[in-house]
C-alpha cells in the first residue's frame, strides 16, 4: 500500500510541477508559452531586481534579465548571440499606474570585425589564395587581445522617459569614452580559447562598462554576456513522474516548530540538472535615486523582448542581412515575477500574457483569485497525505477563495514592504529601494517569508529559491505566521487564516537548494559560465 501512495504522490507532484516548469529541458520561465519556443534568442528566462549588496554599492539597484535559455556550453561554432532583429527592454514603473516611466532599450549589432574576417593564405606560389576563416574565432582571446576574433558582438542602450514607444529617447553612453556602443564578450568556447582554465573571468570582467545615464548624476554599470545558469531545479526527476519525495523531514502539517522553514532540504546538489548550462544576461546597475522618480521609493520592473511585425527572408542572405523586419515592434516575451506564466496563467492565454502589458492584467485576474494548481495538487495528494500522516484533511488546497494572498503577492505588493504609491493590480516585480540590502552571507533563500525583508517578494535576488517559494506560496504559506515581528516573532499578515491552508506550513521543496553563496558578491553577481571544453570541466565557483 505504501508504494501505491508513493507513486500517486509522485504523479501528483509531476502534474503540478509540470505546470510550473512547462517543458522538458527547460526551467523557470524558459519556453513558458507555445509561441516563444520558436525564438530562443528572445525568450526571457529569469528577471532579478534587488538593492545591490556588493560592498560600497549600497545606494544602487541591480537589474538582471536573462535570455536564450539552456545553452549547452559546447554548442559551437556560432554559440549564443542575441538577436540583431530584436528589441530587448527593461521597464520601470515608479508611481504605481502599471505603465512604464523609464525603459532601457537594448539593440544588438553582431557583425564581422572592421576590415573583414581574418584570411589565411592557402596554397603556394601562383596557386595561393587568401581565404576567410570558417570560425568566429581562430586565436587565443584575453582581456588584452582579441586578435583572433572574426565576429564582434556590440550593443547600444537607450533610455526612454515615459511611454516606451512615444517617450523621449536618449542614449546611455560609456562614462569613460563617451561611446554609444558597448561590447559583449565572446562566449566561453573553452579553456584553450582563453589561454587556460580560470582566464575567462578576467576576460569577461573587462566588458563591465561604466555608464553615463541621461538625467542621472551618478554613473552606473552595464554588462551583457554569457553567465552560468543560476536557476536550479531537479528537472530530470520532475519529468520522470517526479522520481523523488518532494515533502521531507518535518515538513508535514503541524510538525516541527511551526514556522514551516526548518528541515526539508537534504537532497544532493546533483539534483540540479541545469548545473552545466549557461544563459545570456543583460545586467544594469543604476543609482536608486535615478529610478524612483516622485514615488514612494518602491519601483516595479519587468523585461520584454519584441520583433518587427513582419519578417521577409533574404533569398540571398548575407551575414549582415539574413532577413528584413517590417512594421511596428510586437512583443513576444514578458517576465516580471518568476513562474507566473507557468504556474498561474491558463494554457490558452500564455501567448496572450507574453504579449500583454501590466496595465491590462485585469484580463488575467481569475487565474490569480481562483488558481487551478492547488486543486490539482489536492485531487492527487489528498489520499496519500492523509494516509501517511494519519490525518483526515478534507482539502489540501487553500480555502480562501478568492485568493487575496496571491493577489497581494503577485498583483499589488505588501503595504509597507513593496507596495507602490498608487496601487494598480498588475503583475510585475516590486522593490522597495529604501530597505537596506542584506550582505550575501546573511541572506535567506526564502526571503520575506523567512524574515529577510530584502528578498523576494521585495524584489528578487539570485539566491532567492524560486521553486520552493512558489510551491509554498501557492499552497498558502502566507496564511500562516511569517517571522517579521520583534526578534523574529510570527506575524499573520491578515490575508487569510492558518486554517484556510492546511499544508501552508509544509516545507515543500524540489530538493535542488539554492543560496546567495552560489553567486558572486559583485556585479553582475551571476557567475562565470561553464566552458565548452574540456568535457566534464569543474563547475565554476563564485568569487568574493
Amino acid at each position: 500500500m505504501k508504494n501505491i501512495y508513493k507513486h500517486t504522490l509522485a504523479a501528483a507532484i509531476g502534474a503540478a510541477v509540470s505546470l510550473m516548469a512547462f517543458s522538458p529541458a527547460q526551467a523557470s520561465s524558459h519556453r513558458e508559452a507555445p509561441y516563444i519556443g520558436k525564438y530562443p534568442q528572445l525568450d526571457g528566462t529569469d528577471f532579478y531586481m534587488f538593492n545591490s549588496y556588493e560592498p560600497g554599492r549600497e545606494d544602487y539597484v541591480t537589474i538582471l534579465a536573462n535570455y536564450n535559455p539552456v545553452q549547452a556550453a559546447y554548442g559551437g561554432p556560432n554559440y549564443f548571440p542575441l538577436d540583431n532583429a530584436g528589441l530587448y527592454e527593461i521597464h520601470i514603473d515608479n508611481d504605481g499606474d502599471a505603465e512604464e516611466d523609464i525603459t532601457f532599450q537594448f539593440r544588438f549589432n553582431n557583425a564581422e570585425v572592421d576590415g573583414g574576417t581574418i584570411k589565411l593564405p592557402i596554397g603556394e606560389g601562383d596557386n595561393q589564395k587568401n581565404i576567410s576563416a570558417s570560425l568566429k574565432n581562430v586565436g587565443v582571446l584575453s582581456a588584452d587581445s582579441e586578435a583572433g576574433l572574426n565576429y564582434l558582438e556590440e550593443y547600444s542602450v537607450r533610455m526612454v522617459s515615459g511611454d516606451r514607444r512615444r517617450g523621449s529617447k536618449q542614449n546611455v553612453t560609456d562614462a569613460n569614452s563617451g561611446s554609444q556602443n558597448f561590447r559583449k564578450p565572446f562566449d566561453y568556447a573553452g579553456t584553450k580559447t582563453y589561454g587556460g582554465a580560470g582566464n575567462y573571468t578576467a576576460y569577461a570582467d573587462s566588458f563591465i562598462h561604466d555608464t553615463s545615464i541621461p538625467g542621472c548624476s551618478a554613473p552606473g554599470r552595464v554588462f551583457v554576456g554569457q553567465r552560468l545558469e543560476g536557476f536550479k531545479i531537479a528537472l530530470g526527476e520532475v519529468f520522470d513522474l517526479v522520481n523523488f519525495v518532494p515533502i521531507e523531514g518535518d515538513s508535514a502539517p503541524g510538525a516541527g516548530d511551526g514556522d514551516g522553514f526548518d528541515g526539508g532540504v537534504t537532497q544532493s546538489e546533483d539534483r540540479n540538472i541545469l548545473a552545466r548550462n549557461n544563459v545570456t544576461t543583460i545586467a544594469l546597475e543604476v543609482h536608486k535615486d535615478c529610478l524612483t522618480g516622485d514615488g514612494n521609493g518602491v519601483i516595479g520592473g519587468w523585461t520584454t523582448s519584441s520583433l518587427r511585425q513582419a519578417t521577409i527572408l533574404n533569398r540571398r542572405p548575407t551575414l549582415a542581412k539574413p532577413e528584413i523586419g517590417l512594421g511596428g515592434w510586437t512583443q513576444v516575451s514578458r517576465l516580471g515575477n518568476f513562474l507566473v506564466n507557468e504556474l498561474v496563467i491558463g494554457f490558452p492565454d500564455k501567448d496572450r500574457f507574453n504579449s500583454s502589458e501590466p496595465k491590462s492584467d485585469g484580463q488575467f485576474l481569475n487565474y490569480v483569485t481562483h488558481p487551478v494548481l492547488p486543486a490539482i495538487i489536492d485531487s492527487l495528494f489528498r489520499g496519500p497525505v492523509n494516509d501517511t500522516l494519519g490525518t483526515s484533511i478534507e482539502n489540501l488546497a487553500p480555502a480562501n477563495i478568492p485568493r487575496q494572498d496571491l493577489v497581494t503577492g503577485f498583483l499589488t505588493g505588501f503595504p509597507g514592504v513593496n507596495q507602490l504609491a498608487e496601487v494598480t493590480p498588475s503583475e510585475m516585480l516590486r522593490l522597495n529601494t529604501g530597505i537596506k540590502a542584506v550582505a550575501r552571507e546573511d541572506q535567506h533563500p526564502l526571503g520575506v517569508a523567512a524574515g529577510d525583508t530584502a528578498g523576494f517578494p521585495n524584489g528578487r535576488r539570485p539566491g532567492d529559491d524560486a521553486v520552493d517559494i512558489a510551491l509554498r506560496v501557492v499552497m498558502g504559506a502566507l496564511c500562516h505566521d511569517v517571522p517579521l515581528g520583534e526578534d523574529g516573532a510570527g506575524v499573520n499578515l491578515g490575508l487569510c487564516a492558518p486554517e484556510d491552508a492546511p499544508v501552508g506550513n509544509a516545507a515543500l521543496t524540489d530538493g535542488a537548494p539554492i543560496s546567495a553563496s552560489d553567486f558572486d558578491n559583485t556585479f553582475p553577481y551571476l557567475i562565470t559560465p561553464y566552458p565548452g571544453s574540456p568535457t566534464n570541466a569543474p563547475i565554476p565557483t563564485p568569487k568574493n
